[in-house]
């Protein structure tokens, strides 16, 4: 994890189009779709203008196409929603156990449709990210949603706010990252492990965010900001209650923004290190690989990077 600047200077893409980009979905025919803070889902490649696909009145975050050609959208503030190759948008779900999804974050989407995606929080929302690390409470989830029954299923729960999710090689277990943790938390779903969990990762440096697998043989670790600021205040129950006192726009700028990417291999070792000591294009909450390239999308930027295979 020693301190480089690899990521210096990284190319932009869709520059100035809007902020908040906060992830980056690979498409068929060298297309790419992200969505913005005030709403919109674009579709762009990397030379030329975007194109509006929709605007989903909400967050979107997590994204990814499915079998079909949808666009499968985890939307912070509507819950998992289904955007059609002419924009039209379909909630696939928004509530389990009859109770309301608040704040979904990332999904992947196994061979068989299923759906896994995480729910950040049960205790605060999107616009409240901040009080989740103040309160230091793990409700994160990761659930599951089956296109062809519409149930959707909680897997696992008690997660410092949940969020990156990937499917490992043959949908053989899936990958949750726990941001306020600094971890990667493993479910088997297939062999004699299945429905058991545990550790795949634990003492990043940074505050994992979105989680994606290549297909092949590494997994990419999305880290907005470093974890001394989170460190700094864990045992210190009264000084974070006093920091919740101030107001909402004074705390979110607390965290400090950095450039941090990280690549794991199938045994969960660090083979990729990609930083920026001057966090040129920082907050980088997404890497996709696509095409031979990195894809990084950011959760307060006006544009996304792509750097190429490293």
């Amino acid at each position: 994890f020693a301190g480089n600047d690899q990521l210096a200077g990284v190319p932009l893409l869709l520059d100035g189009v809007g902020a908040g980009p906060e992830d980056v979905a690979c498409g068929p025919k060298g297309f790419l779709y992200t969505g913005l803070a005030d709403g919109r889902i674009l579709k762009f490649r990397s030379k030329g203008n975007p194109h509006e696909l929709t605007n989903t009145g909400g967050r979107p975050l997590g994204m990814q196409l499915d079998a079909a050609g949808r666009l499968i959208v985890a939307d912070a503030e509507r819950g998992l929603l289904a955007v059609s190759s002419r924009g039209v948008i379909e909630v696939l779900t928004d509530a389990v156990n009859g109770r309301k999804i608040l704040f979904a974050d990332d999904l992947d989407i196994a061979a068989d449709g299923t759906i896994w995606f995480s729910d950040a929080s049960t205790g605060f929302g999107y616009d409240k990210t901040i009080y989740n690390f103040l309160e230091g409470r793990p409700t994160g989830r990761l659930l599951s949603y089956n296109p062809a029954s519409g149930k959707t299923r909680v897997h696992l729960d008690d997660l410092f706010f949940a969020n990156g999710v990937a499917l490992g090689p043959d949908d053989s277990y899936v990958l949750v990252n726990e941001t306020g943790a600094g971890r990667i938390m493993r479910l088997w779903l297939t062999g004699e492990l299945a429905g058991q969990h545990d550790v795949f990762y634990s003492g990043l440096p940074g505050t994992p965010d979105n989680l994606s697998f290549n297909g092949k043989d590494t997994f990419w670790v999305a880290m907005p900001s470093l974890r001394k600021d989170i460190d700094a205040m864990a045992d210190q129950p009264m000084l974070r209650d006093l920091f919740s006192r101030l107001p909402l726009a004074t705390l979110q700028k607390v965290a400090v923004p950095y450039s941090f990417v990280v690549g794991l291999n199938l045994d969960g070792e660090v083979i990729h290190n990609l930083q920026d000591t001057a966090a040129g294009f920082n907050n980088i909450t997404s890497v996709n690989e696509c095409g031979g390239a990195l894809y990084l999308g950011s959760l307060t930027m006006p544009a996304v990077a792509r750097y190429p295979l490293p």
